[in-house]
């Protein structure tokens, strides 16, 4: 069978990129890698130099401004693996500076979890396994 490496990026779709794109690099202390400025797509690619994972935030002129819902078919939410339970801890404090609202730590038999949301209300979590 053939094999990938793992996940090279992740591709969002918000209402307002620049809003989301500091929105992420203040949270995550991402990196702006490259911008586009299309007819039919602005977006920008962010950088996480850490996990080197790459986000990608684009708006299309025709996103009529809905909320992302999980309950619709697509995405979920999208989980962020942190090193323990006290990385989560420092986290909780880190949202809490910064006003982000969450869920607190919610511990369960296979891990610990923390969810939030961005500015476009898509379900993001940070987890550690038990």
């Amino acid at each position: 069978m053939p094999e990938f490496l793992g996940v090279s990026h992740v591709d969002l779709t918000v209402r307002d990129v620049l809003a989301s794109a500091e929105w992420y690099s203040t949270l995550f202390g991402l990196v702006t890698l490259m911008e586009t400025d299309e007819p039919d797509r602005t977006s920008r690619v962010l950088f996480h130099p850490g996990s080197k994972l790459a986000i990608s935030l684009g708006t299309h002129p025709t996103n009529d401004g809905t909320p992302f819902d999980e309950t619709r078919t697509g995405l979920d939410h999208l989980s962020f693996r942190v090193r323990d339970r006290a990385e989560l801890e420092a986290w909780v404090a880190r949202f809490d500076e910064l006003g982000v609202h969450h869920s607190g730590i919610t511990d369960a038999p296979y891990g610990s979890v923390v969810v939030f949301r961005d500015p476009d209300n898509i379900q993001l979590e940070l987890f550690v396994s038990a």
